[in-house]
């Protein structure tokens, strides 16, 4: 069965720049390691992707669609079609007071709330690009199709995981979805600014039409916790 657009599928890729085959992403645990990109937080073994949604670049979800469950394949793709057009007036100079460390070229930095990354230090002043991370780049995915998720806890839970990279407990009961929050996700940042992109992607591309998030309360979560004496 061909993919198509909507289609809730389990993707393992690994993404590398077109010019020098530098590793910036994959879902390979052995490859992250070898490539020096390993983050023992991260969740490798494959994405659940909606296809279509935007969830990849445009040029990899774009492929994906009239291939096959199993297929594994490569694919180069250009600027507008990864990660944009690199814009020459997203480079500015920063006077070195604006900085809490003394920059260094290559050191990643936030200024005004725009993340960017130090490109130049000249005297008192210091140049920033805030380009997106690759902007300009023609990349090549390496990916492989591992499976279609067919039952809708399962698309719940690679849909959460991807985007806060730890699956959760849910359940299903017809039309309705009930997911149970352990307490500190409630303090979540990544979670609290994706649940409603979450949901709204749920119910437009499953038959799930309501989705309850249920926060749990009792004496043991509530008691703090003691030292061992």
């Amino acid at each position: 069965m061909s993919i198509a657009k909507g289609d809730f599928i389990r993707v393992s890729y690994t993404g590398k720049t077109a010019d020098d085959g530098h590793v910036f992403d994959t879902t390979d645990e052995d490859v992250a390691k070898a490539n020096k990109i390993y983050n023992e937080k991260g969740k490798y073994g494959g994405d659940v992707i909606i296809v279509g949604s935007g969830h990849t670049v445009a040029g990899l979800d774009e492929d994906l669609i009239g291939k096959d469950i199993g297929y594994t394949g490569s694919i180069t793709i250009p600027p507008e079609k990864a990660f944009g057009p690199r814009n020459p007036e997203l480079i500015e100079s920063i006077p070195i007071t604006k900085f809490k460390e003394r920059p260094q070229v290559g050191m990643p930095v936030e200024i005004d709330g725009r993340p960017g990354f130090v490109i130049r230090v000249i005297g008192r002043m210091t140049q920033v690009d805030f380009n997106r991370f690759l902007a300009g780049q023609t990349v090549i995915y390496d990916y492989e199709i591992k499976e279609k998720i067919e039952d809708n806890e399962g698309k719940v839970r690679g849909l959460i995981a991807l985007y806060i990279g730890k699956e959760i407990p849910v359940k299903v009961n017809d039309s309705e979805l009930t997911v149970e929050l352990e307490p500190e996700l409630t303090y979540n940042q990544r979670w609290l600014m994706t649940k409603r992109q979450i949901a709204r992607e749920l119910i437009d591309n499953t038959d799930i039409r309501e989705i309850l998030y249920l926060e749990r309360y009792n004496k043991e979560i509530l008691e703090p916790k003691t030292a061992d004496k």
